[in-house]
């Protein structure tokens, strides 16, 4: 399953023909949608009045495709000229004449219609049609599924840069790993240095003195040890990155997942920072929150 981005941008347009043998050109629709990153999925409309009805259909199309994002349709149709500008028919004629007496039974001051009134009267159902929404619906499950794909083309860009990140972050897990014996021998070291210098051994009694200060660097070595031990940090800092590859292999509704594993693995670099007793550790961490921060704004790209 592809990993999807929730920003993109689609349109579709539908026309229909009314009759198709002459090849007449009927109105049209077209839809537009615009989608960027949120918590949770937000809809917004932007439709004529004339096509607002179809809100609830073209709301359940999206709800039904997309989980998260903020989303907005915008939709418009045309009527081109030639069938604005049709003749009325003799049916509406003599409807409208109709109308036109019985208001003027009781309002014998009124303005007989124009024309123009007229035309206006008689093309007003065929601008404003309400069979129109079947044909606004198809245009906007055209547009979902540009969208879609085009979703899914940034998803794959947003996940192939954070695979590149979390191996990144492995190989500093893995420099940071063998610094820590590393420098509890050096300080073991410095300890039994400083308590053989303390004890100012003499020639009467080097063993005593020695095994005395061995044992005391020892125990301190053993407590330095374990105050800047890291490696519980660095199990389970991998052990999330392991978690991220997994989901981005399955794919789907992965970012809130994501972001929570980001957050967690922004805690274990901070740990690992505060540990730090190294110039070398510490630059580890902090190019590891470098690339966790970057993780982090992509993720909350990804639906």
């Amino acid at each position: 399953m592809a990993v999807y981005s929730m920003t993109g941008y689609a349109t579709a347009q539908r026309r229909r023909t009314e009759t198709p043998a002459a090849g007449d050109s009927g109105p049209s629709v077209g839809v537009e949608l615009r989608s960027v990153n949120s918590r949770f999925l937000d809809l917004s409309f932007k439709l004529p009045d004339d096509l607002r009805a179809a809100e609830p259909a073209l709301r359940e199309a999206l709800t039904q495709t997309l989980k998260r994002g903020k989303v907005e349709l915008r939709g418009w149709f045309e009527i081109p000229g030639d069938a604005a500008a049709r003749a009325p028919s003799s049916s509406d004629l003599q409807r409208l004449g109709g109308l036109q007496d019985a208001v003027r039974t009781w309002l014998p001051q009124a303005q007989p219609l124009s024309v123009a009134e007229v035309l206006q009267l008689t093309t007003q159902r065929a601008r404003t049609p309400e069979d129109l929404h079947p044909l606004l619906l198809d245009a906007a499950r055209g547009a979902i599924d540009h969208l879609l794909e085009a979703r899914a083309r940034e998803g794959e860009r947003l996940a192939q840069s954070l695979r590149e990140r979390v191996a990144l972050l492995r190989g500093h897990a893995e420099m940071a790993a063998p610094l820590i014996p590393q420098l509890v021998a050096q300080q073991r070291q410095r300890f039994l240095d400083r308590w053989n210098e303390a004890l100012g051994m003499d020639a009467t009694g080097p063993a005593a003195s020695s095994d005395a200060a061995q044992d005391r660097a020892l125990s301190e070595a053993t407590a330095y040890a374990i105050r800047i031990d890291v490696a519980e940090e660095l199990t389970r800092l991998t052990s999330h990155l392991s978690e991220i590859d997994r989901l981005l292999a399955r794919g789907g509704e992965v970012g809130k997942r994501l972001d929570f594993l980001i957050q967690e693995l922004h805690r274990e670099a901070n740990t690992l920072g505060s540990k730090s007793s190294s110039l070398e550790l510490t630059r580890i961490s902090v190019d590891m929150k470098v690339l966790i921060e970057q993780m982090r704004e992509q993720v909350q790209n990804l639906e």
